[in-house]
């Protein structure tokens, strides 16, 4: 499927798909790899759900995230740190002790608001206005 617009690139793709890098402003902060793992780990539910309800509810603990989501503890952590090992997530914890020890948190970052709302849910909200535009079921 080919098309004629580029978006967000600034500019022509390179003629040689060798040469992808060149769509990456100079310096990057990130490589190509990175940018394409962070779409890899959104592209599995879990994660994706995880990173949903941070971008749109805000910081959550482990236990409020697994009260959320519905899913075992473990399950939930090795979502959680494939999120936080491609810098979709962050893990925080609060500095001050309470009657729980240590608060931690996760919030997402840029990288993680980006790739979700100008990534999946972009697409998504893409389906709905095309599914609207050719609707036949609603004859102006």
């Amino acid at each position: 499927m080919g098309t004629d617009r580029v978006h967000g690139t600034g500019g022509d793709p390179p003629e040689d798909p060798k040469n992808v890098e060149d769509l990456l402003p100079e310096p990057s902060v990130l490589r190509l790899e990175e940018y394409l793992a962070m779409h890899v780990a959104i592209g599995h539910r879990i994660r994706y759900e995880i990173l949903y309800r941070l971008v749109h509810g805000g910081d959550m603990s482990l236990k409020e995230l697994e009260e959320a989501i519905g899913i075992d503890d473990s399950t939930l952590r090795y979502h959680l740190n494939e999120l936080v090992d491609v810098g979709l997530l962050q893990k925080r914890q609060r500095t001050e002790h309470d009657q729980d020890g240590l608060y931690t948190y996760y919030r997402a970052t840029v990288f993680g608001e980006v790739t979700l709302i100008e990534g999946v849910d972009e697409l998504i909200r893409g389906e709905w206005a095309f599914e609207r535009l050719y609707d036949s079921s609603t004859e102006a």
